[in-house]
């Protein structure tokens, strides 16, 4: 079924910041080649200015990443979209996410009717961002802080997971974690240098990977 992007878009008398995100949704968006309808309805109507500090409020819609504290970024709205696509999230499906920092994208995905689960190791974002999610009706996010190497065994497996940090190589119990048919969007490589996107599949028990385009994220944390 095609969701019209045209029908889910907020009125500027509901919400102020809706012609900034459908600004962002038309020229950072569709214009680089985001075509799934349900991840540019999610990304037209989360409030991402909510989801920074309110210093960085004006500059929420512009085409980069942003500091959100604890030396943690939200990433560039171009980012986000695209490993929402790439997860092809929607009603029914588990989501894990590695990384939750301010909420945004484990609140994108929760607007696409995706069940979502997302890690914290830092334990003032992982509060913060649970209260927020909270507050502004994202039930169908739940929030742990932990290390997210080992991701969430609990509740695996899961359809599809991403990681919103740089790791060296894949967390082996993530793969373990990713469903049958699922995939695992993460950037791997360097954290001091330019990393690469990476698409892992599991299929037939069979894990394969492909490498999609350069990215720069911050480190993957673990606990000491």
């Amino acid at each position: 079924m095609v969701l019209l992007l045209a029908t889910a878009l907020p009125s500027a008398a509901q919400d102020p910041s809706a012609a900034l995100r459908s600004e962002m949704v038309r020229s950072q968006l569709a214009a680089r080649g985001i075509e799934d309808q349900v991840t540019l309805r999610a990304m037209a109507e989360v409030p991402r200015h909510l989801f920074v500090p309110p210093s960085y409020r004006a500059r929420a819609y512009e085409d980069g990443p942003l500091p959100i504290g604890h030396g943690q970024t939200i990433s560039q709205p171009y980012i986000v979209a695209i490993m929402t696509e790439l997860a092809d999230p929607g009603p029914g499906r588990r989501i894990l996410e590695i990384g939750t920092g301010s909420g945004y994208q484990a609140a994108v995905l929760a607007a696409t009717g995706a069940e979502v689960f997302t890690v914290e190791i830092i334990p003032e974002l992982a509060e913060s961002a649970g209260k927020r999610l909270t507050e502004l009706g994202y039930a169908k996010v739940r929030v742990r802080q932990a290390d997210g190497y080992f991701g969430w065994a609990e509740q695996a497996p899961f359809d599809a997971i991403l990681v919103t940090a740089a790791a060296e190589f894949i967390p082996p119990p993530l793969l373990e974690q990713l469903a049958e048919g699922g995939r695992m969007i993460i950037p791997v490589g360097s954290p001091f240098l330019v990393q690469t996107l990476m698409l892992v599949e599991k299929r037939r028990g069979k894990v394969t990977t492909r490498s999609l385009f350069p990215v720069r994220f911050v480190p993957f944390r673990r606990q000491s």
